[in-house]
């Protein structure tokens, strides 16, 4: 029952169905298929009622609503035929009920069939209808029911006749290698990302999202910014901008307060900001979260954009999502909002210090002990470390500091998933390539590395790591594996073979995507290089190697994997990069090594 990405391309070509400026002729076949899929959808549904009724004849108790509909045991009825064609205001009434009353669990064959001829009622004259506008406001400020509304409104045709831009993307498939529904499938698993923070039940999930989003004044401007945000892709050109104009359009047509309105167009047009920021930049480094917060006009407008933030990364695909990207949009925020309130940057170094200590001082580690290897750390390592993590490196190393035999140690990740590993011993050449190739054979993805230089010349290097295909193997099981394998590994410094291991992704064999490398000075003396590409076995492997060929060292790394596709930056510095020849040259080989990985 699947039609393999293989085959998309022939079958369109057989089909005569050609490209477009800015869509596949792929993305065009399957879009009439997910549109012709919903048709048969609605006519199953109709008949599967109508075979019921006739064969098993129930009489179901029955009572009157209103005027204009009724209940049938637990369907929801119009009273007339011809209701929705003397009375199309009666179409949003219908949803509107269906909120309200939510003993009601569908709507009846006979509902069902006139809903399906009033899409032709829902014309500019009924977008035009004041009364309509403000009732389609009304379903998105009920207190339950409103992702039903929207789900039955999308499945019957109604959404997309309602607001034309919406029905340009209904069955829109997205070949970008990390979003696995349709466009408006994605949409509406954002808002219900957004309904789902509000609930109690899932409070554990997203505690502060929950907190946030309960007191939140006027929660349908997010539905509004989710509805929105996608609601330009395959149009060509920037898709925040022009469905910041949709946006804007709407709320002028709904009504909606102008600094409500002000706040959806926001949101629309800087909804990848956030997650952009928090996956590919240094949340230690004051100069950018003073960047970030000057996007923000007030806190209102910061968490919106981090519950939008949040549903949307979530509605995604059901990989994308993990607890170090939580941990990293919450970091984001906080810092924000704490930059908001202060009004400029905390001071870091000294307070990362002091917590340290003070949890240093709960294992009854005097400073003393720790004086020696806190000598050898530069102020980078406390700025790059959250305290916890420093810490947990000083109780390992505080009486090793200079161990001549490699030092791995890992624990369970305080962010409640994956490992965290402490890798320490004289640096050596290639030590970076040795582990991430051990971690690539392993099946672990590496998300987060920070590699450190101590002032005697010991590699101080820590991983953030998760498991790349979830098994049924626990992580603390794995720990004491890792941390002997890998130090032998490192001890032997046996050559390595990069012959990768897996296979590559489907998606990726048929939708290839162009490597992209960009790089950039930064402060400290350092360049940002980042990294687009799809992803394949052995990738950071092989771009570590390259950094051991050209002589750059590595200080800090992001990894951000999207599905099958990559978008990962580095934090390097060497001789070649002030030689504009030399860079261009390293950029040109490295845009060939990670397209030619297998």
């Amino acid at each position: 029952d699947k039609l393999m990405f293989e085959f998309q391309t022939p079958l369109a070509e057989q089909m005569h169905i050609t490209a477009s400026d800015n869509r596949r002729a792929s993305e065009h076949l399957m879009q009439r298929y997910y549109q012709t899929k919903r048709v048969v959808l609605q006519f199953n549904t109709i008949l599967l009622q109508t075979l019921r009724d006739y064969l098993f004849r129930e009489t179901p108790p029955q009572y009157a609503l209103n005027e204009r509909f009724k209940v049938i045991g637990s369907l929801l009825e119009i009273r007339q035929d011809d209701l929705f064609d003397q009375t199309p205001a009666a179409i949003f009434e219908l949803f509107l009920l269906m909120e309200q009353h939510p003993e009601l669990t569908d709507l009846s064959a006979k509902t069902l069939r006139a809903l399906r001829r009033a899409q032709r009622q829902i014309n500019p004259v009924f977008r035009r209808d004041p009364q309509n506008r403000a009732r389609f406001i009304e379903i998105l400020r009920q207190p339950q029911g409103v992702l039903h509304a929207l789900r039955r409104m999308n499945q019957y045709g109604i959404l997309g006749r309602y607001i034309p831009a919406f029905g340009r993307i209904v069955g829109q498939m997205q070949h970008d290698l990390f979003h696995v529904y349709t466009v408006d499938e994605h949409i509406l698993m954002v808002v219900r990302n957004l309904r789902r923070l509000a609930v109690a039940e899932f409070a554990h999930e997203m505690p502060l999202c929950n907190a946030l989003f309960n007191a939140f004044a006027r929660p349908e401007v997010l539905y509004i910014a989710g509805l929105f945000h996608d609601i330009a892709k395959g149009r060509g050109g920037d898709h925040a901008q022009l469905g910041k104009k949709d946006a804007r359009e709407f709320c002028k047509q709904h009504l909606l307060r102008s600094d409500d309105s002000d706040l959806v167009e926001w949101l629309v047009e800087h909804h990848l900001s956030m997650s952009a920021t928090a996956q590919k930049q240094d949340l230690s480094d004051p100069e950018v979260i003073a960047a970030f917060a000057a996007k923000i006009k007030n806190e209102r407008y910061l968490i919106a954009l981090y519950l939008l933030t949040v549903a949307d990364v979530r509605g995604t695909s059901p990989k994308i999502w993990n607890a170090w990207k939580a941990k990293l949009i919450e970091d984001l925020f906080r810092h924000t909002s704490r930059y908001l309130k202060d009004g400029k940057a905390a001071n870091h170094l000294t307070e990362v210090r002091q917590q340290a200590t003070n949890s240093l001082n709960l294992y009854a580690m005097a400073v003393s002990s720790y004086q020696l290897l806190w000598a050898q750390l530069d102020d980078n390592y406390f700025l790059d470390h959250e305290a916890q993590e420093i810490a947990w490196h000083t109780r390992v190393l505080a009486y090793k500091v200079n161990a001549s035999a490699p030092i791995v140690k890992s624990r369970l990740s305080r962010i409640g998933e994956g490992l965290q590993v402490l890798v320490y011993c004289p640096d050596q050449r290639g030590l970076f390539v040795r582990i991430c190739d051990f971690f690539s054979r392993m099946n672990y993805t590496i998300v987060e590395a920070k590699i450190h230089t101590t002032q005697h010349g010991y590699a101080m290097n820590s991983f953030q790591i998760l498991e790349a295909m979830r098994g049924n193997t626990a992580y603390r099981d794995s720990m004491a594996y890792i941390e002997h394998e890998l130090t032998q590994q490192i001890i032997q410094a046996n050559p390595i073979n990069f012959t990768a291991t897996g296979r590559v992704n489907r998606q990726l064999k048929h939708f290839p995507i162009q490597a992209e490398v960009t790089i950039k000075p930064e402060n400290k003396g350092m360049h940002l290089l980042s990294v687009i590409a799809g992803d394949r076995p052995g990738l950071l492997a092989n771009i570590a190697r390259l950094f051991d060929q050209y002589d750059l060292r590595l200080h800090r790394a992001k990894i951000n994997t999207l599905g099958s596709r990559v978008e990962d930056v580095f934090w390097v510095s060497g001789a070649l990069l002030a030689d504009m020849e030399q860079s261009k040259d390293f950029i040109h080989t490295l845009q060939a090594g990670i397209t030619k990985v297998s």
